[in-house]
């Protein structure tokens, strides 16, 4: 039987998620603390890293190429969480992106562009 090479464990949904997402929220958001999508896809990946690095790094990989603004900062995220030294490469290659998305902060929600994210994680990693 050939093996898949469709991640697995929920990582391929996480994806899809991950790369059309429009908002960046690593908690609960709102008075209710509702967790949103893209931040249960997020901690999905997250979750799978430990056992699955090289799928996860596949994944992150291709969502820094071809994921939404939001999308490139989780995996840019992620990416910090094995590899600290490819993702100020990542971080450094986003600073000139100029398109935007939205932040949450529990109650707080605001508009910045990915370069702008990415400049502000260069200087306080």
């Amino acid at each position: 039987m050939a093996q898949s090479t469709e991640p697995s464990d929920g990582i391929a949904e996480a994806v899809r998620e991950l790369r059309v997402a429009e908002v960046v929220a690593f908690g609960g958001v709102g008075i209710a603390g509702q967790v949103l999508p893209p931040t249960e896809a997020y901690h999905v990946l997250e979750v799978a890293l430990p056992s699955k690095v090289d799928e996860v790094r596949s994944q992150i990989s291709w969502l820094l190429a071809n994921g939404s603004a939001a999308g490139k900062v989780y995996a840019a995220t992620l990416l910090n969480r094995f590899d600290p030294a490819a993702a100020r490469a990542a971080w450094e290659s986003l600073t000139g992106e100029s398109a935007e998305f939205t932040t949450c902060t529990g109650c707080l929600m605001d508009r910045t562009t990915l370069g702008e994210y990415a400049a502000a994680q260069l200087d306080h990693p």
